[in-house]
């Protein structure tokens, strides 16, 4: 993450904290996250050094039509700056920082089949032992792992994958 994509998620997040607009800001940079991590064309037309930096001001400006004036200010620093590359990663700094500020952590959890609402609120359950704040989880799809689960708070990691017995099995047998 560069420290420039850093300052400038501070720095909107503060803005869009004094006009009480950092939650729907908030939603403004997950949608670009989305956006740009679903789309490889958006990811090389913003990195592309060949494009014109007025072409991509007016293109994220209709892309993004509907968003705050907080976020349009953000397109409009980017252009005046030249840094439309660093786009994604101020959206994924503001979405950390907005988490941090509010009390909210995000659990990864990685399953091999998307969650089930069953599934969820055990993992809701299992993380409230050990954890005091407000939790939203984040599900990655991982046919890898086979079965089961690997879940992910912060630095802490509980691997209960198939994956993961099926090596630890391998590596007793080769003992």
């Amino acid at each position: 993450m560069s420290r420039a994509a850093i300052r400038y998620a501070k720095a909107i997040l503060d803005i869009a904290q004094t006009s009480g607009k950092a939650d729907a800001v908030n939603n403004d940079m997950k949608s670009i996250v989305n956006a740009v991590s679903e789309s490889a064309d958006l990811k090389d037309f913003l990195t592309s050094p060949i494009i014109k930096i007025e072409v991509k001001k007016s293109a994220l400006s209709e892309i993004f039509s509907n968003v705050q004036n907080e976020t349009n200010s953000l397109f409009h620093l980017l252009f005046e700056n030249k840094r439309f590359e660093i786009l994604e990663a101020i959206a994924i700094q503001y979405n950390k920082l907005f988490d941090e500020s509010n009390g909210i952590e995000v659990a990864k959890v990685t399953t091999a089949f998307p969650i089930t609402a069953e599934l969820e609120t055990k993992v809701l359950a299992k993380i409230a032992e050990f954890s005091n704040k407000k939790i939203t989880i984040q599900n990655i799809v991982d046919p890898a792992i086979i079965g089961g689960f690997i879940l992910r708070v912060g630095d802490q990691q509980y691997n209960a994958s198939v994956a993961s017995k099926l090596s630890e099995l391998k590596r007793e047998f080769s003992n």
